[in-house]
C-alpha cells in the first residue's frame, strides 16, 4: 500500500512488482499524479492490465475495504528499530509506505490498525531507499517466506 504517493515511475514499477508477484497495489489518495501519466505507463510498460491495483479515497476506507479490514499493517519507517527480516510474515498483510520524499507521518505511524513499524537496515546516515527498491525487497521477503507461491 502506498500512502498519497508523489512520484509516477516509482507507483508504475510498483505495479509491475504487483503483477509479477500475484501482490495487490492499494493506492492512497491524493495522488501526486493522474494514473494515466505517461511516466506511470512508461515505467509499469505493459503490466497495467496484469496487476490488481485499487485506489482508495483515504487510509481508514483503504484499511477497513474488503480483505484489508482484518490484516495485519506493518509501517515502514527509517524510525523504526525491528528489521523487516524479523518479521514472519502472513497472507494478506499490509506493507504500507509513505509517500515521497517525507515517507509516514506520526500520525499515520500510530493509527491504531498498524501492527508495527518496520525498517529496512541502511548504513547509518542514509535517509531513505526508493520507494518502489523499499518495496520489492519487502514484498519478495514476504513472498518468499510464503514459498513463492504460484512462482514458475
Amino acid at each position: 500500500m502506498f500512502l498519497e504517493p508523489r512520484i509516477p515511475p516509482n507507483t508504475g514499477n510498483a505495479i509491475r512488482l504487483a503483477a509479477n508477484t500475484g501482490s495487490s497495489l492499494h493506492l492512497v489518495q491524493p495522488l501526486g499524479f493522474d494514473l494515466s501519466e505517461p511516466k506511470l505507463k512508461r515505467a509499469g510498460l505493459d503490466y497495467h492490465d496484469l496487476a490488481s491495483v485499487v485506489v482508495h479515497p483515504d487510509l481508514d476506507t483503504a484499511l477497513a475495504s474488503g480483505e484489508l479490514a482484518s490484516s495485519r499493517v506493518f509501517a515502514f519507517t527509517a524510525h523504526a528499530t525491528r528489521w523487516y527480516s524479523d518479521v514472519e510474515f502472513h497472507e494478506g498483510d499490509v506493507l504500507l509506505f509513505g509517500p515521497e520524499p517525507t515517507g509516514l507521518s506520526e500520525e499515520v505511524l500510530s493509527h491504531p490498525r498498524v501492527t508495527d513499524r518496520i525498517r529496512i537496515p541502511m548504513l547509518e546516515g542514509r535517509r531513505s531507499l526508493n520507494l518502489a527498491n523499499s518495496a520489492a525487497v519487502v514484498t519478495y521477503e514476504a513472498w518468499r517466506q510464503q514459498g513463492f507461491r504460484g512462482a514458475q
